[in-house]
């Protein structure tokens, strides 16, 4: 139901637009109310903030409506004003339409011309409203969805491309908190919250200047991927700079034996990047899968703590610039054949 605030002197004005909208008003789509001045009219106003439009003269006593347009647009621009006046110079119609009416009718009334311009002005006020939802709403979703899952639906049409994907070269990292399940499981929930988020703002803070982006928090972990020129390079500097930061950090309270340590495993190659989920029920995750995902996860799992695990390919592209030593060959899940693994020094 559309809430109409009328703003006028003449007490004959009600008994008017209560006839001539009585239909609207019995149907529950229009709910008048009624104001004598600007002053009144402002005072309704805070008593009922959701006021969708106002029907507004301009010669009125204490307030005029000229001036309550200004007020109304310092106190909620959402709502929109029409002036309805006897006054329909164009210095006038001027005035108003600058302190922002959103149309202007002249009296005596033309309630076929009030009508339309009052459902004009609804849809109006209503295309605002949503707008504003919408941006909101995109701002919430920012805080969920990373920007690239914003870029690759905006670069195709959105109906045809829900399971579409595209075979990308990067670079995985996976994060681990170690021993932080022991401390979950005895730790209130909210310290436990706080704890976790301080750490994953110090990755995120990391992974962000190196230009990569969080693909997803797994529990008490991190998946992120790096794209573009040197992602390999980048991916080992933010591990290096998140083991860093994380082992400076001291433990969450001086009762608490836990001390914050980060186990890593980076794994460079070919990827699918695109939705993956239910196209049936929308519900889909925008994320890399294939054999380099899992096994830079696996590299995670065989980490110890301080530790960032590579594969011998990652370790010839950037032996030059780290310092690395061979750790030997492990045996990893679903993996036919041991794999020799490089440690990340510095």
């Amino acid at each position: 139901m559309v809430k109409i605030l009328v703003v006028d002197d003449e007490a004959d004005l009600e008994i008017l637009i209560k006839q001539k909208f009585r239909k609207k008003i019995r149907e529950h789509e229009y709910d008048f109310r009624f104001a004598l001045n600007g002053r009144d009219a402002l005072e309704k106003i805070s008593e009922e903030p959701d006021t969708d439009i106002v029907l507004s003269d301009i010669n009125m006593p204490e307030m005029d409506g000229l001036t309550l347009l200004t007020k109304l647009n310092e106190k909620n621009p959402l709502i929109k004003a029409v002036i309805v006046s006897a006054y329909g110079d164009m210095e006038n119609i001027r005035t108003a339409m600058n302190r922002g009416a959103f149309d202007f009718i002249t009296k005596p009334i033309n309630f076929e011309d009030l009508s339309i311009t009052v459902e004009k002005t609804i849809q109006h006020a209503r295309q605002l409203k949503d707008t504003l939802i919408a941006i909101k709403e995109n701002d919430i979703l920012k805080m969920y969805v990373d920007e690239n899952v914003l870029k690759f639906m905006n670069s195709r049409e959105y109906e045809s491309s829900l399971m579409e994907n595209e075979t990308i070269e990067g670079s995985v990292v996976f994060i681990d908190m170690v021993g932080f399940t022991r401390i979950s499981e005895t730790a209130p929930p909210n310290t436990v919250v706080k704890m976790i988020n301080t750490y994953f703002d110090i990755m995120a803070k990391e992974i962000i200047a190196q230009k990569g982006f969080i693909d997803k928090f797994i529990g008490d972990a991190v998946m992120a991927v790096f794209r573009g020129e040197y992602h390999l390079d980048r991916a080992v500097d933010t591990a290096i700079a998140v083991r860093n930061k994380i082992s400076e950090l001291d433990p969450p309270d001086e009762n608490s034996d836990f001390k914050p340590k980060v186990s890593i495993g980076i794994k460079s190659g070919e990827m699918t990047s695109g939705n993956i989920g239910s196209e049936s029920l929308k519900r889909l995750d925008y994320t890399v899968i294939g054999d380099t995902v899992n096994t830079a996860a696996r590299f995670q799992d065989i980490a110890k703590e301080d530790q960032i695990i590579i594969c011998e390919a990652c370790y010839e592209k950037i032996k030059e610039y780290f310092k690395c030593r061979e750790l030997g060959k492990f045996k990893l899940k679903n993996k036919e054949e041991p794999v020799t693994v490089f440690e990340v020094l510095e």
